[in-house]
């Protein structure tokens, strides 16, 4: 009898893969775990949870039926208590530029920092349909083996241009690692937030210019949404590589208890930076004497909280709220804009294609996402 085809379900850190595995076999379907780490399983990425081809529509109605990967299910791990930068490369030029101002806010703030990249094997054995189930596991272990070379190369080749601007003076000496993982990139970045807890995340975004392939500015939007640490989001063509160079920074606010705590994290952010100017401006579509005397309100609050800090305030005008942000972030020579997480529609609207070449990258205006 010829042995049914396998083919790969999903790409999982290895508790996950460990747990599908659980749920799937209890409702009768064989799985088959590969590409573990045999001396430590419990740290593999990119782990591969195969099924066979006539048990896949049963499977995708199992996964969508079962929330397997919320928090109450995936334990996590204690967090690191050592101050962390992560910063997800995929290699390109505004992953470099997410690098340098990475490595002087880890330098300013004494933290050490963690580049990252996620890849992913386009490997599909189904090309070959005439090579039996282990020919084709080894034409597969020999593609992964291969790319994972490549990206070591890559990973190489970057810590090599880090260290020659380390070595020139042109940025600080921090230390710093990297990681190296398989899968989706937005998934096992979100994972490793989860599990280590960085103190922020810091991506490059790509300009307008930039090809659709580039993996970084297409998750930043992901991570946005899943994340609970802050999370800088850097155009390629900023005029800044230190945050301690930004003189004017804008923060959106509603007026709630969220944007207190937002407004309280930003001042941490600022705190010896001298001579930065802050504006308030309102996230509303309607411009009217209670946004007026609510900013105003709200401004004072916080120059009482925050002496130290010059705080003044907009109101955005009535009609597109992006566009208007884009008026006032031109107008005003913003350096950064700040969102609390709070405000998701807001933050995605931002993110949505269409917009984000009018506000991120024609303006090259770097965004802050404080999670509270």
């Amino acid at each position: 009898m010829k042995e049914e085809k396998l083919i790969t379900l999903a790409i999982h850190t290895y508790e996950k893969a460990q747990i599908l595995k659980t749920i799937l076999e209890s409702e009768g379907i064989d799985v088959y775990i590969h590409n573990v780490n045999q001396i430590q399983p419990v740290i593999s990425a990119g782990v591969r949870v195969r099924i066979k081809e006539s048990d896949l529509p049963h499977a995708l109605r199992i996964i969508s039926d079962v929330k397997w990967l919320d928090d109450s299910v995936v334990e996590e791990t204690p967090a690191s208590k050592e101050k962390t930068i992560l910063i997800p490369v995929d290699f390109s030029e505004y992953s470099l530029k997410a690098c340098e101002l990475g490595f002087n806010y880890a330098h300013r703030t004494g933290a050490e920092v963690v580049l990252m990249h996620v890849y992913f094997n386009t490997f599909i054995p189904s090309v070959f349909p005439y090579l039996n189930n282990e020919v084709n596991q080894k034409i597969e272990d020999e593609s992964i083996h291969a790319v994972y070379n490549r990206v070591k190369e890559d990973i190489g080749k970057l810590c090599g241009l880090i260290n020659k601007k380390i070595n020139e003076g042109e940025l600080p000496s921090v230390t710093y690692d990297y990681v190296l993982r398989e899968g989706l990139p937005e998934e096992e970045i979100i994972a490793y937030v989860k599990e280590h807890q960085p103190t922020m995340i810091i991506m490059g975004t790509r300009g307008n210019k930039q090809k659709n392939a580039d993996l970084i500015g297409s998750v930043t939007g992901e991570v946005i949404e899943l994340t609970k640490v802050p999370l800088l989001a850097i155009p390629e063509h900023i005029p800044f590589n230190d945050l301690g160079k930004m003189q004017r920074l804008a923060f959106g606010t509603s007026f709630t208890q969220e944007d207190l705590v937002a407004f309280d994290r930003l001042a941490e952010l600022v705190k010896d930076m001298k001579n930065i100017e802050i504006k308030l401006f309102n996230i509303s579509t309607s411009r009217n004497e209670w946004n007026e005397i609510r900013l105003t309100g709200f401004r004072e609050y916080l120059k009482k909280q925050y002496p130290d800090l010059a705080i003044d305030f907009t109101v955005t005008p009535d009609g597109d709220l992006l566009e208007a942000i884009d008026k006032f972030v031109k107008e005003t020579q913003i350096d950064l804009i700040a969102f609390s997480s709070h405000r998701r529609s807001v933050i995605m609207r931002v993110f949505n294609p269409s917009i984000a070449h009018k506000m991120l990258f024609h303006s090259n205006t770097p965004l802050l996402v404080i999670p509270v």
